[in-house]
């Protein structure tokens, strides 16, 4: 797997590799956010679980859990100032453990879908959970998001965050190797939230982790998110088959998953086609067009009403969009609402589905001796 350079503190989306230096040191104390800690609930056995919330210089406030590093909360202004809460979740740990459709996790060890749980690595197959029929779904039965990270904050001159960590044992969920892992989340007074990812394994196996937060920029609880304006920088995809296992790349142009103009999210995605009717909307990867290794822009997101922007970069080659198409309105976010199909939109910055067994596809496997990294930057911002 190709070393990513990675930054340990506040970055710019619009920043190169050279632009950006690190802190002097890391004991730089902050002069205007905050991070503060509460107990958040118990585990069934009994295990504490905590929440941070992070507050910068200008109010955006982002509440994390270590159950799964889930964020419960992403606090930001619309156009007119007015802070509101645009990520799904829940105010107590409870839901959570009954199986969300893995609201603001980290997933892993293998982000996305694997054919029908199986791989073979360096001449041995390996068998892994099956938990999304037929296939291995975001890390099997108790992926990363359903275990306790432990968590360190840190307070810098301009930035607040989270330093969360985690050992996923030889075996875990089928997976070779033990695997260590730093997960990083920073807040900076640009507003902007980085995520980064580091590990290591004793064995080869295969990573490939993201951050799984929807959001609807109206505001959570606040209707769907058909109305959201996109774009995507890929002029490719990756088609799937019935089962949402890739079957190769094709071109964007002339389909509904051509995003590199803005356009609404509901625009086409009722269309007669059949990636469509496969994902039951839209939930593929896009294959982005990237021209460095560094951070590089994704994605725009776009709420008309109240101006919210969200603008993604990544050091990934590839981004899940997935438009809440199952949600069914069974689960009951924070406002009190429940949320119905599509109220919400996940962009997964990751490595292109089941991996392991299409050699053609940019590598997810991990050796000995080597690094992986990753960092994605969700930049919040407003149209007005």
């Amino acid at each position: 797997m190709k070393a990513i350079p990675v930054l340990l503190v506040v970055v710019c989306a619009a920043c190169s590799e050279r632009d950006v230096q690190k802190p002097a040191a890391a004991t730089v104390p902050a002069q205007e956010g905050s991070v503060r800690k509460a107990v958040f609930g118990k585990t069934p056995d009994g295990e504490p679980v905590d929440v941070y919330t992070l507050t910068n210089a200008n109010g955006v406030e982002v509440r994390a859990i270590t159950f799964g590093g889930i964020i419960t909360s992403i606090r930001i202004p619309d156009r007119t100032g007015k802070l509101d809460d645009v990520a799904l979740g829940f105010n107590e740990l409870e839901p959570y453990l009954r199986n969300p459709p893995y609201f603001g996790a980290i997933v892993g060890r293998y982000a996305n879908r694997i054919a029908k749980g199986r791989f073979v690595l360096d001449g041995r197959t390996y068998s892994l959970a099956v938990n999304n029929r037929p296939n291995h779904l975001h890390g099997g039965i108790k992926g990363f998001d359903k275990v306790v990270w432990k968590a360190e904050p840190f307070e810098l001159a301009n930035a607040v965050g989270l330093v969360f960590t985690h050992v996923s044992p030889d075996g875990d969920e089928g997976y070779p190797g033990t695997l260590t892992m730093k997960v990083t989340y920073t807040l900076n007074n640009g507003n902007e939230l980085a995520f980064e990812y580091e590990a290591t394994s004793d064995k080869a196996t295969p990573v490939n982790l993201t951050q799984h937060t929807y959001v609807n920029l109206a505001g959570e609880g606040n209707g769907d998110i058909l109305g959201h304006v996109l774009t995507i920088h890929a002029s490719r995809m990756t088609p799937v088959g019935p089962d949402l296992i890739p079957t190769g790349v094709a071109p964007v142009t002339g389909t509904p998953f051509d995003f590199r103009t803005p356009t609404s999210i509901g625009a086409r995605i009722l269309a007669a086609d059949p990636q469509l009717e496969n994902g039951n909307g839209y939930d593929h990867n896009f294959v982005l067009d990237r021209t460095r290794d560094w951070l590089q822009p994704a994605a725009r997101v776009e709420e008309p009403n109240s101006g919210r922007v969200l603008e993604i970069s990544t050091t990934e080659p590839g981004m899940q969009l997935y438009t809440g198409n199952f949600l069914d309105g069974s689960l009951t976010g924070k406002s009190g609402r429940p949320y119905g199909r599509r109220t919400g939109v996940a962009l997964e910055t990751q490595h292109y589905p089941d991996s392991p067994n299409h050699p053609e596809f940019p590598s997810t496997i991990l050796r000995p001796g080597d690094a992986y990294r990753s960092m994605t930057v969700f930049a919040f911002k407003v149209d007005r």
